[in-house]
């Protein structure tokens, strides 16, 4: 009982954190949405726009932005919660090791959202700009580009913290350093097969999934190597 307790006060304080947010960022809902759309606009031919189609969807759909990025920056505080229900557990040699691995998955998932914004969707929208067939006019619906820039953001985020489950997968005997440099061409492929499921269907998204994932991967193996508990000497 005890511990339902404990989980009940961690997960309120974690929903009342992102309402906080999300109510602080309501009135600036559509600022945040001509922000959020401004990757797609600059590439659009003059006079392009995004439209409307379903009624409601001016209004719903900055407010689930505002939502979204309540609780992307809300997301410290959701993982600090997740980390003081389970700290107690822990061994206190786990708690050196978790805490800069929970530090550095949260870094490498803003820094994956990072690359989606400021690289890869830019580079995306004005390759998709380009090979429109003339005569037509790409007018995408507010509703559905939200959707579409919401699922790159998760894509790379997750994408990024693939060093931290390398690292993970070592420290636990799972795989060592060097099985994980035999099996890199099997990565690769799989890497890539992974990009194009999960991206939009261009190649110019995928391959800048794909190429920092294989780089990642590479770091992954290295910090592997560098925390990896020495064998004891007999």
């Amino acid at each position: 009982m005890g511990h339902l307790l404990e989980l009940r006060s961690r997960l309120l304080k974690a929903v009342i954190a992102v309402l906080v947010v999300f109510v602080a960022m309501l009135p600036f809902a559509n600022r945040l949405y001509a922000q959020f759309a401004a990757p797609l606009l600059s590439k659009l031919p003059a006079g392009g726009q995004l439209v409307a189609i379903d009624v409601a969807s001016p209004f719903f759909t900055p407010v689930k932005l505002a939502f979204f990025a309540a609780v992307l920056l809300a997301m410290p505080v959701l993982l600090y919660q997740a980390w003081a229900f389970v700290a107690p557990g822990l061994y206190q040699h786990e708690k050196r090791l978790a805490k800069p691995l929970l530090v550095a998955a949260v870094a490498l998932f803003y820094i994956g959202c990072a690359f989606a914004w400021f690289l890869v969707l830019p580079t995306v929208f004005g390759f998709l700009a380009a090979v429109t067939p003339e005569g037509v006019a790409m007018m995408t619906d507010i509703t559905k580009y939200l959707d579409f820039v919401l699922v790159i953001f998760l894509a790379f985020g997750l994408s990024f913290e693939l060093p931290v489950a390398v690292v993970v997968l070592v420290l636990l005997g799972v795989v060592t350093p060097a099985q994980l440099r035999e099996a890199r061409g099997y990565v690769v492929v799989g890497v890539f097969i992974l990009a194009a499921i999960i991206t939009p269907p261009d190649v110019v998204s995928q391959l800048l999934l794909a190429i920092p994932m294989c780089l990642l991967y590479e770091l992954g193996i290295l910090a592997g190597s560098l925390l990896r508990p020495k064998p004891a000497a007999d």
